[in-house]
């Protein structure tokens, strides 16, 4: 394949365009041209660039001229090849895309691994001598000649060392192929320039004792051992040292290493000798490493995971399975703090040794450490020398467990990215323990190796409290406790933020905690603050989010711009426009990532999602630099209308169709019917598990001027403001769609939230705040033709004038509601004006024409397939029975009613009907039956917080002790006395009032006649 653009590292900078070459004449820019090159298609901070061109000792101008310099770059390249993508701006800084070009580096790190593979297998062996010789083909003199910097002084350094290394495995290759001749007209030069190198010293060794050339191959050891002793003071390897012996005893066949080479000469200058290090029943010397690093010191909290730490700890006289722990969590959760403040602890308990190895499974300028560079690693730890170090990955991890057999090791794998990253490292059966870091859980160590998981959430606000008071003294901390605790928040409790903001801190002491504290509060500047010099926080989780797959990143994305604490998978699929199982699929992604985490896990319920506070902000962060602001407005607008859909259907399927005002919704954006009807099977579970999210919504809807979302999902949302009590949230959601309404001048949005506040208030016995708000929509709708509303707002009203004991007033209102009513489509609230009416009439004395009203209201109901309409209607015609004495109807009535909002979970109408029940029992003298009924009518009313039905409750539990003489009676009534008064309630006050004088003036034990109890309540 031919590529436009040609880049060539591998000798002094050389970049063509089919055949031709192009000029990049500014230093600066090749500089920065070669730091891109030597990390494509990963992000190149402007810091690194920055070090690169001016190598420590940048003017203030720097990210300006860095800027200066891509852009230039990419005007060169755009004329010279017509590429319009090669260079791109990723934050923190610049990526180049290999993707349409050649790169001389690519093509080594690609034919030195099939040369590898290739020289594993024998008959392979003309294929890998070919891509060897390729290889080193593509060096045309020193690295990136003519360029310096610190960062291009090491990549030069690394990449001659690798050049060293694959002409040492050529060179293997060559001698097991018979090319001796070669090898020393390759090995000779290069040892002479680099008189260190031992195993080019062994292959060259042996390249000439098998050319029949043993006095040379004597002299290339004597040389070396003279290189050795005079520039390091040490003798050679045990390598150099079995082959001169071999050749001096003439040798035919190479094999192993001996376990006790010869002594070696006296070296010229006598030193003391170190003490001589084990050596392995394999050649290998055993040392004991002793590789911690040091713990922090601000260090504090984990308790829990460090007992789970010490409980793995392998005795000494264990021999079960290995043992195997698995810190994970999102970047700066403080995964390798743990480690190594633990490991330092019980450090003295591994006699054997500790190895601690960085994998560099998430760096931003390093590849992951394959595994071969990790045994490697481990290997020269335990004391074995390079040239012991076998050259295939098999024959290393032999030899590792090997020496770690019947040893007591501590194993740290420090930012584990994959499981086949470190599988070669884990020992055998033994006292050995390995703990590994890694965001990724690494499912299969824990299904194969049965490792213990240890997942790391934030610290707990005590935890990070000690360790902001560790860093910057708890004195400091008690001046403003409360920005203090501010700050613990905005910094997401996460560890590696908290120590950034404390450590600013103890270094500007001049700083107050609300000096910072403010700055936190920007949520533009948020992460600036937490990610100092393009690292920290932002940087963590940008190394795991660039590995997301496209679809996972911009779910990320537009789920960070949506105002809801927690989600569930739904909600994911609306905002992507897929299906629900991609939807899951894509979310678990997330979650392996350690981006997301599962918020609550409940049988049968669908599984919710939600962000690490910081991870919210880089999500959002992410869309709005990469988004368009049309993108980022389609997602808020599909996610309001799924959740105004679905609140909608839910809201039909309890209280029946015809009762919203209609909204307006994108057809696009609506869920498959079999998505909803799995979502819905419980339509008020389903509104408890998104009551945070609607309360969320609701407030910035009302915020960001999208007024009729805000009252649209206000209205929806009745059902489970009502039934499950949550007057609290009733009250946020309405108020503030009300006053987004009036901002916009959204009048019936304004009169549907005043007519719902004026409900509000009824509720809460508000009476003469309920009239203002309904009066208030009233007025409002003098100017409207909306019928439907006018009809709601008249009901209401009379329900607060029933409530207010003006039962003229409220027979009129509800007349009237049900005239408009009439001609409108809204059989559910028409039937529920005709129970309102009937109730009305009962308690006007009429009871015949109230039964019928409510039989009525009923068969209504049950044609609208108002659930809860038949239930409100139906417990209507229980008051009505006890008005008449029917109280076997009562029973009956009661229990239907039990029956259907037990069926919605409707803790509020349950309450009632018990309660009711339980009256008809007391009243029939079955007072120990009534008290297990209104024992449990009183746990449903406290459920959901209704004061008002306590009281009514402990009404008529105090009726059924005074039935029975029971002189308890009386302390219950004075304390459903204390909440009427306290409620406004006042003729349930004076009903109690009566009552309490009845039961005082009569003789103590006596019994209380039921039915005079009853015509006091007001119910006979």
């Amino acid at each position: 394949m031919t590529h436009p653009l040609s880049f060539k590292l591998l000798g002094p900078l050389e970049i063509s365009a089919g055949g031709e070459m192009i000029r990049v004449r500014s230093p600066r820019q090749r500089a920065v041209l070669a730091m891109l090159l030597l990390s494509p298609d990963r992000v190149v901070s402007i810091a690194s660039l920055t070090e690169a061109v001016w190598q420590g000792d940048p003017p203030t101008t720097a990210r300006n001229q860095i800027a200066i310099c891509i852009t230039t770059l990419r005007k060169i390249f755009r004329e010279a090849a017509s590429v319009e993508d090669l260079i791109e701006t990723r934050h923190p800084g610049y990526i180049l895309n290999s993707k349409n070009c050649y790169i001389d580096l690519q093509d080594l790190s690609e034919s030195v691994a099939c040369a590898r593979l290739a020289a594993a297998h024998d008959e392979q062996a003309d294929e890998a001598t070919a891509l060897f010789e390729h290889t080193l083909a593509l060096w045309r003199g020193p690295v990136l000649d003519g360029l310096t910097g610190s960062r291009i002084d090491d990549a030069v350094s690394q990449l001659s060392e690798f050049r060293l290394d694959i002409s040492e495995e050529y060179a293997a290759l060559q001698l097991r192929s018979g090319g001796h001749h070669s090898v020393i007209t390759r090995l000779t030069a290069l040892v002479k320039e680099h008189p260190l190198r031992e195993q080019a010293r062994v292959h060259l060794m042996n390249a000439h004792n098998l050319a029949g050339r043993r006095p040379e191959a004597l002299q290339v050891y004597r040389e070396g051992r003279r290189a050795l002793v005079d520039e390091l003071g040490i003798e050679p390897g045990a390598a150099l040292q079995e082959l001169h012996q071999q050749i001096l005893q003439d040798a035919n066949e190479l094999e192993g290493f001996t376990t006790q080479p010869a002594p070696a000469p006296a070296p010229a200058s006598p030193a003391p000798a170190p003490p001589a290090p084990a050596v392995h029943a394999h050649g290998a010397a055993v040392a004991v490493p002793a590789q911690l690093p040091l713990p922090v010191t601000a260090f504090t909290g984990r308790a829990p995971e460090i007992a789970t730490l010490d409980g793995l700890v392998p005795s000494d006289a264990d021999r079960g399975p290995l043992a195997v722990a698995v810190i994970s969590g999102v970047s700066g959760i403080g995964k390798s703090a743990l480690a190594a403040h633990w490991a330092n602890q019980v450090a003295d308990r591994f006699p054997d040794g500790q190895l601690f190895i960085d994998v560099h499974g998430y760096h931003e300028f390093d590849q992951p450490l394959s595994p071969m560079s990790v045994l490697d690693q481990s290997l020269r730890g335990l004391g074995v020398p390079s040239a012991q170090i076998p050259a295939h990955l098999q024959e290393r991890s032999a030899l590792y467990r090997s020496i770690l057999n019947n040893r007591k090791l501590l194993i740290i794998l420090d930012d584990v990215r994959s499981f086949t990253q470190i599988q070669p490292l884990l020992p055998g059966r033994g006292q050995c323990f390995v703990l590994i870091t890694s965001r990724d859980p690494l499912d299969e160590l824990t299904s194969d190796y049965a490792a213990v998981r240890i997942p790391l959430k934030v610290m707990t606000p005590d935890e990070a409290g000690s360790m902001l008071a560790t860093v910057i003294g708890a004195e400091r901390v008690a001046t403003d406790p409360a920005s203090a605790e501010r700050l613990v928040e905005l910094c997401g409790r996460l560890p590696l933020a908290l120590r950034i903001a404390a450590g600013r801190l103890a270094t500007r002491p001049h700083w107050s905690l609300r000096q910072l504290t403010s700055r936190l509060e920007d949520r533009w500047r948020r992460l600036d603050v937490l990610s100092p010099n393009d690292g920290g926080v932002r940087a963590g989780f940008w190394l795991s989010y660039r590995e997301l797959s496209p679809d996972a990143a911009r779910l990320y994305r537009r789920l960070g711009l949506l105002p809801v604490t927690t989600f569930a998978a739904w909600m994911g699929a609306a905002v992507l426009d897929v299906g629900t199982d991609q939807a899951e699929d894509l979310l678990e992604q997330l979650v392996d990532a350690q981006l997301l985490e599962v918020s609550t896990l409940v049988p049968g319920a669908p599984v919710r999602f939600r962000f690490q506070e910081l991870l919210r902000l880089f999500a959002w962060e992410r869309a709005h630099s990469e988004d368009s602001e049309a993108d980022r407005n389609v997602t808020i607008e599909r996610a309001y209308a799924a959740m105004l859909t679905l609140a909608d259907t839910a809201h039909q399927r309890l209280y029946g169709k015809g009762h919203l005002t209609a909204h307006r919704l994108s057809p696009d954006a609506a869920l498959p019917p079999d998505t909803v009807a799995e979502l819905l099977a419980d339509p008020l579970e389903w509104f408890e598990s998104e009551r945070t999210s609607i309360v969320g919504m609701v407030g910035h809807a009302a915020q960001s001027g999208a007024s009729a979302h805000a009252w649209g999902l206000t209205a929806r949302t009745m059902p489970l403001f009502e039934m499950r009590n949550y007057l609290e949230d009733w009250q946020q959601t309405a108020q503030s769609a009300l006053d987004g309404a009036r901002s916009a001048g959204d009048a019936p949005g304004a009169t549907i939230m005043l007519r719902s506040l004026g409900t509000l208030a009824i509720y809460q016995r508000r009476y003469a705040e309920a009239d203002s708000l309904l009066s208030s929509a009233m007025d409002l709708l003098e100017q409207s033709d909306d019928l439907h509303e006018r009809a709601i707002v008249l009901r209401n009203l009379a329900l607060c004038s029933r409530f207010k004991g003006d039962l003229d007033n409220a027979a009129r209102h509800c007349r009237a509601a049900l005239d408009c009513f009439g001609r409108t489509d809204d059989p559910t609230s028409r039937s529920h004006a005709l129970g309102l009416l009937a109730q009305i009439e009962l308690e006007r004395g009429r009871t015949d024409l109230g039964i019928t009203l409510t039989r009525e209201a009923i068969r209504t109901s049950d044609e609208a397939g108002s659930v809860r309409g038949k239930a409100q209607n139906t417990y209507r015609l229980a008051e009505a029975y006890l008005r008449a004495g029917e109280l076997e109807r009562v029973e009956r009535a009661c229990r239907e009613v039990i029956e259907l909002t037990r069926a919605q979970g409707d803790r509020l109408g349950e309450a009632y009907a018990l309660r009711a029940l339980g009256e008809a029992q007391w009243r029939q003298d079955r007072s120990p039956e009534a008290e297990v009924t209104l024992r449990e009518a009183l746990t449903a009313a406290e459920d959901v917080g209704d004061r008002f039905l306590q009281a009514r409750i402990e009404t008529d539990r105090a009726c059924a002790e005074a039935i029975r003489g029971d002189a308890a009676a009386v302390a219950r009534l004075r304390r459903a006395h204390e909440i009427f008064r306290c409620l406004a309630a006042t003729s349930w006050e004076e009903r109690t009032a009566q009552i309490t004088h009845l039961i005082g003036t009569t003789r103590q034990g006596a019994r209380v006649d039921a039915e005079t109890l009853a015509g006091l309540l007001g119910t006979r």
